[in-house]
């Protein structure tokens, strides 16, 4: 087996882009990441890549190039970027092929998400109730969490202030204006605790990755990352669900804690030694529970850290760096590749003016999404 390296990174802003195609999007995407590499599409072995709502991703070889490589689509939810990063992944790792490209991208209409519970093997019902707007599931899980952890509501708007905080500093970044917690607490009620200002919306945007065998990194960049592990893991009976129409008796882990925990064994990292994460905040109670889901922290500690600036940009272990999904959007396909991106700038010390300072090493990324999966990587350089 044969370590990984990411050689060359690509992003399309994320927000809205009237007038731009998902796909062009993506193809934008992937050409930055082969000039960050320095190669051709024609150099490439493989592909993998995935959309929720901007097509078919095998079919951008019609602008990339018709070179005959195998380009295969995935589809996997919120985890869609995470899971063909996994595929890419075991591809070198297995010696099956040594050079290829990620690509996620998506271009979702105004409004939430319109899903069907017929696709989840959900009787309509479920929907009748209105739990397939997941605002009210997660207002729902955090006032559980809550009420479990005694943890103070009000860190909800700290979490949505930095994010807005950092998502200022980020060129890329969807929403680009701060946002003081006070203003965010104001904020209408969407489902209880949550505020307007403390959820994602549904956007565009694309991210593609360049991979190849580590031992030939070099011949691509001088500032290669190694992504040292990848793992997904989907939910167990008795964990509580996006699109889980039932509790079980006995609760079970959530798919985050399985995936984050095989992600740190297989890398032989502690999650203490890790300098910057990215985890998943499709609202702040998500931010939340997954800093202790993920191992970063105990469950019950999250408030002291984020009161102590220990998240901050400055602070001991930096999230969501970026901006996060709050500030950034959620285009299903790019969402999880925008994490590791966000990671790569990080250890390559090229994140501009929101660099996290201390020269990182190791970054971690947690995507979480319906119906209850979860995707985790560890890098390092």
């Amino acid at each position: 087996m044969t370590d990984v390296a990411i050689v060359g990174i690509g992003m399309h802003r994320f927000g809205r882009t009237d007038g731009v195609s998902g796909r062009a999007q993506a193809v934008h995407a992937a050409r930055e990441a082969l000039r960050d590499a320095g190669l051709r599409f024609s150099d490439l072995r493989f592909g993998f890549g995935g959309s929720h709502s901007a097509g078919d991703a095998d079919t951008l070889v019609s602008e990339l190039g018709l070179t005959g490589l195998p380009f295969i689509n995935v589809a996997n939810g919120c985890a869609t970027g995470g899971s063909a990063l996994i595929a890419a992944d075991a591809a070198i790792r297995s010696g099956q092929h040594d050079l290829g490209i990620v690509i996620g991208f998506d271009k979702h209409p105004r409004g939430a998400f319109n899903t069907d519970p017929a696709e989840h093997g959900i009787g309509a019902w479920y929907g009748e109730t209105g739990l397939m707007v997941t605002t009210q599931f997660f207002g729902m899980k955090i006032q559980r969490y809550l009420h479990d952890t005694g943890i103070d509501p009000a860190v909800l708007a700290t979490i949505a202030e930095k994010a807005f905080r950092n998502g200022a500093r980020n060129p890329m970044a969807w929403r680009r204006k701060e946002i003081s917690a006070a203003e965010i607490a104001a904020a209408p009620m969407i489902s209880h605790p949550l505020t307007q200002y403390m959820y994602c919306s549904p956007g565009e945007g694309a991210v593609a990755l360049v991979l190849c065998r580590a031992d030939r990194a070099r011949e691509y960049t001088g500032r290669p990352v190694l992504l040292r592990s990848a793992a997904f893991r989907s939910r167990r009976y008795g964990s509580f669900e996006v699109f889980a129409p039932w509790l079980a008796a006995e609760r079970a882990d959530s798919p985050t804690v399985e995936a984050s925990r095989a992600a740190f064994e297989a890398a032989g990292i502690d999650p203490s030694e890790v300098d910057v994460a990215q985890v998943q905040d499709t609202e702040s109670g998500a931010e939340l529970m997954h800093l202790a889901e993920t191992g970063l922290c105990a469950h019950g500690e999250q408030e002291k850290l984020i009161a102590d600036g220990d998240t901050e940009l400055d602070g001991r272990l930096p999230v969501n760096t970026d901006g996060g999904c709050i500030a950034n959007g959620e285009p299903i396909g790019a969402s999880g590749l925008r994490q590791v991106y966000e990671n790569v700038l990080q250890l390559r010390g090229a994140a501009g003016a929101h660099q996290v300072p201390g020269e990182p090493r190791v970054g971690f990324t947690h995507v979480y999404g319906a119906p209850g999966i979860s995707a985790c990587t560890v890098l390092t350089r």
